[in-house]
């Protein structure tokens, strides 16, 4: 047999700090759809591994001589939190596919697991990805949700045309964060934005029930580096209070692109525009800011919110299948 022939080893080992920037440039080459840099990566570690809910997180390598193939990993969210429900990820680069990388990270990862009890786990693929399916399907898990990808091309948007088709009810003023906690202070204005996020939450379509997100969880989410203060937009009420929001986020290393974090409205204020008036407000943000793109995330079961993106002129992509193995009652 020569030596051309011969399969490659690799070990599976823990992943390290050390290992960050590889994962981040690994994980980017796995879903070059929403590419992760280093800072990014590390505010997530940091946000989940100082959780006040003591949530799990552990990540492994496969490791060849100091280079990393493909990345497993065995979290827990604050957002859907149970003490027996994780969230399962394997991705192997696409130049060491099919040399068992993959099988190889998804043994540990299981044995991981079933030492913890996991009853509940959950992991996807994207729909084009007929491989990475049935790698799933074939460990036991079934499909729960799908999400889309929605993308407007900017340069399709005319801003102002549509500024003058979705107002504001009257008394509510549409303003940013950033012009919020200069007005308030910045406490006074996270404690609204806050409060304001709890309730348009509530409701967002998810494979699993939503947790309660604690003031210190949601310090973390402003302190990441992806948070753009301008572009959170914000409907204040006569009485001080936010009804409904929409943020716009800054992607990773691409400056002509902005996604589109959480958008939702109060139960008390729904059916009055306000959705729609805050997503062109965000949409004006993002042509001052000169971004050729936003992106925003739909769950297929979100039929209003994709008949509202849908005619702003954002079209969708490849689904993300979300599957899950085992249950809970909650």
């Amino acid at each position: 047999m020569s030596a051309s022939s011969v399969t490659p080893t690799f070990t599976v080992r823990a992943a390290t700090d050390a290992d960050h920037a590889a994962l981040a440039e690994l994980m980017t080459a796995v879903n070059p759809r929403h590419p992760l840099s280093v800072t990014a990566l590390e505010h997530h570690l940091h946000s989940l591994r100082t959780h006040p809910l003591g949530l799990h997180v552990a990540l492994w390598v496969a490791d060849r001589a100091g280079e990393v193939l493909g990345v497993a990993s065995a979290m827990q969210f604050g957002g859907m939190f149970h003490p027996d429900r994780y969230h399962a990820e394997v991705g192997v680069h696409p130049g060491h596919r099919r040399q068992g990388v993959g099988a190889a990270l998804a043994g540990t990862l299981s044995a991981h697991l079933e030492a913890r009890g996991a009853r509940e786990v959950l992991a996807g693929a994207y729909e084009d990805d007929p491989r990475s399916l049935h790698f799933l399907e074939t460990r036991g898990f079934t499909e729960v949700m799908r999400f889309f990808d929605n993308v407007l091309d900017m340069a399709d948007f005319d801003a102002d045309a549509w500024a003058a088709r979705a107002p504001a009810p009257a008394g509510v003023r549409i303003v940013s964060y950033a012009d919020l906690s200069a007005e308030l202070g910045e406490d006074a204005a996270r404690d609204a934005y806050y409060r304001g996020y709890l309730a348009a939450r509530a409701d967002v379509p998810r494979a699993a029930p939503a947790t309660p997100v604690s003031p210190e969880d949601f310090r973390q989410r402003l302190a990441s580096p992806r948070f753009l203060p301008r572009g959170t937009l914000l409907a204040v009420t006569p009485g001080g209070a936010v009804a409904a929001l929409s943020e716009l986020e800054q992607e990773d290393d691409q400056p002509g692109r902005l996604n589109t974090g959480l958008t939702g409205t109060h139960r008390d204020w729904r059916r009055r525009g306000l959705a729609l008036a805050l997503k062109v407000a965000a949409l004006r943000v993002a042509r001052d800011l000169g971004a050729r793109e936003v992106w925003t995330g739909n769950a297929t079961t979100n039929r209003p919110m994709l008949l509202l993106n849908e005619r702003l002129g954002f079209r969708p992509r490849v689904a993300w299948v979300e599957m899950k193995r085992g249950g809970l009652t909650e």
